[in-house]
């Protein structure tokens, strides 16, 4: 039996190894690259991050689909904290209040906001470290196909 203690670690190290392209595609290890995960507790996920010159668009902001792409990670993360696996998305859903330049810090928090039998909502925020301006705010609803919950 599993013990629920471990949730975070476990979901702290699957964050890591997609953001070092170990047990991810391609797309999520080049946009999670550098991540920094400074809390991994039982539905909650803390990262920092530096946005690379190689997610900007052409205009040198970091591009709409890498910040996707981060709030599904860090979201699917932050469940795995609280559940000790992997969901499956069924919905997703990202705001765009502003944005970010090359090399300007972020922090994402990923915290499940709701759970019950087999679905599971987990609210991702992402702000400006220097000001705490919000750039981003995703919610994603995941489901699962086993009976464990």
């Amino acid at each position: 039996m599993e013990d629920e203690e471990d949730h975070p670690q476990r979901s702290q190290k699957w964050l890591e190894d997609v953001s070092k392209g170990i047990v991810s595609h391609e797309i999520e290890a080049l946009t999670l690259q550098g991540l920094q995960i400074e809390l991994a507790q039982k539905g909650l996920i803390r990262c920092k991050f530096v946005v690379p010159e190689h997610l900007s668009d052409r205009d040198g902001n970091w591009h709409v689909g890498a910040i996707a792409v981060l709030v599904d990670d860090v979201g699917a993360a932050a469940i795995f904290s609280y559940v000790g696996h992997i969901k499956a998305s069924v919905g997703f859903n990202v705001s765009y209040l502003s944005t970010a330049k090359i090399q300007e810090e972020v922090e994402i928090e990923g915290k499940v906001i709701g759970h019950k039998d087999k679905l599971s909502l987990v609210e991702v925020s992402v702000k400006k470290k220097d000001s705490g301006e919000i750039i981003a705010i995703g919610k994603q609803w995941m489901s699962s196909m086993t009976s464990k919950l």
